[in-house]
């Protein structure tokens, strides 16, 4: 019998994760491959499709063209997951497995931050960025506000990306002098772990006249008044709201009792959760690392170096590194990078890297041969 991997996301993770296994073992292994969607894509091309860089058809990958040995892929919704059973009901019908790994991303929670609507005034899932690309032409004047409802959330940098980004799309347009850009933040700084990072961040956001509000974050949206509330009880006026909704892991994975604090509770360096046989990684699990799909991918590579080294009958000795490089854009076709390691000394460093355009090619060639390695492109 052939040993029994089911895999549910195919974001970084679940993609990393199957091809790993794949290149390893081939056909010894059965992988299933679930994911509710159609297709992928990378997190950054969001804002290429909200400020019109890139059509939403452009940045979908399909997941029709990922065909790996040993690996198959199915294109369903999970509704309960079992994990003393390792056993997951679709809307499709039942999956039991040898080895379960949850990797199924974090959703996004407009429930707790009234006035915030998915795919209408967000710009963290791809119907939201599209709709934004045709909402942006018709802003010529008034107050911007950017605000973060909570954290942790997905890719801490792309706030300060949007941000900077809006003021370069509002100066090519020439209304920015008439624009105001507020960005409001539940973090202390734009990148904790690197405060080179904030620093130039900040630096940007100053020469540029874009406010900064650290340590807050956006409980309501009221587009009547043309007003966002603050945590603080405070107001900002707001003709243009750009959010980011809270972060949660999905309901149907709190369902099964693995979560603590909202998030699945793993071994940070091995990503085994309590139970024998699963695993989680990825934005759901709580790692102490950034949720983004670079740290996501380590992770990954970690759970596929240990099960492959089990079903060879060796030692597993991979350790989840915590450590990962993000791309932010600076404007001006810019970018910086920051290198980020989360587990090897008493507190997490960040080493950055001054935006350039060639930093630019790197960022292309992080996705680029990413298409090549997962989907063939």
């Amino acid at each position: 019998m052939k040993t029994r991997i089911l895999i549910l996301g195919a974001g970084f993770g679940g993609l990393e994760l199957s091809t790993s296994l794949s290149e390893a073992l081939g056909d010894s292994i059965a992988v299933t491959l679930i994911d509710k969607s159609d297709s992928f894509v990378f997190g950054f091309a969001k804002l290429d499709v909200m400020f019109g860089r890139a059509t939403e058809a452009a940045v979908r990958l399909p997941y029709a063209d990922y065909a790996k040995a040993g690996v198959t892929m199915k294109r369903e919704t999970v509704t309960a997951i079992d994990p003393e059973r390792r056993r997951v009901t679709t809307d499709k019908g039942v999956h039991e497995a040898d080895i379960l790994v949850i990797a199924l991303g974090a959703d996004y929670d407009v429930s707790g931050t009234p006035g915030i609507t998915l795919g209408r005034n967000e710009f963290y899932s791809v119907p939201g960025a599209a709709h934004m690309a045709k909402v942006l032409p018709g802003f010529t004047r008034g107050h911007a506000v950017i605000g973060v409802c909570g954290a942790p959330y997905k890719c801490p940098p792309a706030p300060s990306e949007c941000a900077l980004m809006l003021h370069d799309y509002l100066t090519e347009r020439g209304v920015r002098g008439d624009c105001q850009i507020t960005y409001v933040n539940p973090m202390s700084s734009p990148v904790p772990p690197s405060p080179e990072t904030s620093k130039a961040l900040l630096a940007a956001f100053a020469e540029r006249g874009i406010t900064f509000i650290p340590s807050t974050r956006v409980v309501s949206v009221d587009e009547g008044r043309k007003v966002v509330t603050l945590d603080n009880g405070g107001e900002l006026p707001c003709d243009l709201f750009l959010g980011v909704p809270r972060n949660r892991a999905p309901d149907v994975v709190v369902e099964a009792g693995i979560t603590e604090g909202g998030w699945v509770t793993i071994d940070p360096r091995t990503l085994e959760t309590r139970f024998p046989g699963v695993y989680a990684l990825g934005d759901l699990a709580n790692t102490g690392a950034p949720k983004a799909g670079v740290f996501a991918e380590g992770a990954a590579r970690t759970v596929a170096a240990n099960l492959i080294a089990r079903l060879r009958h060796e030692e597993p000795t991979a350790r989840n590194p915590g450590a990962g490089s993000c791309y932010i854009e600076f404007g001006a076709n810019r970018i910086a990078r920051v290198d980020v390691d989360f587990f090897s000394g008493p507190k997490p460093t960040g080493a950055f890297y001054e935006p350039s355009e060639a930093l630019r090619v790197d960022k292309v060639n992080f996705g680029s041969s990413r298409k090549a390695r997962w989907f063939g492109h």
